[in-house]
């Protein structure tokens, strides 16, 4: 028997397989799980349990803006288009949000 906090969590927790490995991405804020409105602009949080990965990763997610605002951001030596397997995934949820890593380098 499964109890009902695992069915229904109180707060939001994906589990990902990544490029053939796995990981766990979560947020903070229960709005995420019963409130729309409070998906405009959000944070996510990353952990992959390996050893490249010395800290979770804190990411903000924006599902409002528009694709040349990220293109601006850009610096000059950015790969293009390319984006790391998590954005993508992230993606499959909020379709065109743009992912900010906070600092810490992307993980691909």
């Amino acid at each position: 028997q499964v109890s009902p906090g695992l069915r229904t969590p109180r707060l939001p927790v994906w589990l990902c397989s990544l490029s053939g490995r796995h990981s766990v991405l979560f947020g903070t804020d229960c709005r995420l799980l019963s409130d729309w409105k409070a998906e405009r602009i959000f944070h996510l949080y990353f952990y992959s349990g390996q050893q490249e990965q010395t800290q979770t990763a804190h990411l903000t997610i924006d599902t409002h803006s528009h694709h040349w605002e990220e293109a601006q951001r850009e610096g000059p030596c950015s790969p293009g288009r390319r984006r790391p397997a998590l954005e993508m995934a992230i993606r499959t949820k909020w379709a065109g949000a743009t992912v900010s890593w906070n600092g810490t380098d992307p993980f691909f």
